[in-house]
């Protein structure tokens, strides 16, 4: 059975950023299931069997960007309706707001992400991952 497809998956969906001001974004390679060439936040995925939330986004920063939480806020969740090849898809995604260091961080996935980079919130690249903009939408007060 496939999380997202035969039943509902839960993620776990990190904005990283350094208390500066600074969001972390990885530029998604064509190795990607979905969504290649698109930006994206560093730190998000499914969640594993028995974990918690807070487990969950901890290894998530950890394997994609080496770095460790500093401070974890949770900002809300979202319902995601998409399609994957004409395939429906839906997952409950809870959404964190997270502090790290930069200088823990660097490319612990290279087949998955091809540059990970900071940015100011007026600055995101385009073409932004269909699903960031709505997180973004959903939390710009708070971040």
């Amino acid at each position: 059975m496939r999380k997202g497809f035969d039943f509902t998956g839960i993620s776990v969906v990190a904005i990283c950023h350094d208390g500066h001001g600074n969001y972390l974004l990885e530029l998604r390679s064509e190795n990607c299931r979905d969504e290649q060439l698109t930006w994206s936040p560093v730190g998000s995925g499914g969640l594993k069997s028995h974990e918690s939330l807070e487990d969950g986004i901890r290894r998530e920063i950890k394997e994609e960007c080496g770095a460790e939480a500093k401070e974890i806020s949770l900002l809300g969740h979202r319902e995601v309706f998409r399609e994957i090849d004409g395939e429906p898809y839906h997952w409950i995604a809870f959404d964190f707001l997270v502090l790290i260091d930069p200088a823990e961080t660097k490319i612990m996935e290279p087949d998955k992400a091809l540059e990970h980079k900071w940015f100011k919130l007026e600055d995101f690249p385009e073409p932004l991952h269909s699903q960031f903009p709505i997180f973004l939408n959903n939390y710009k007060d708070r971040l």
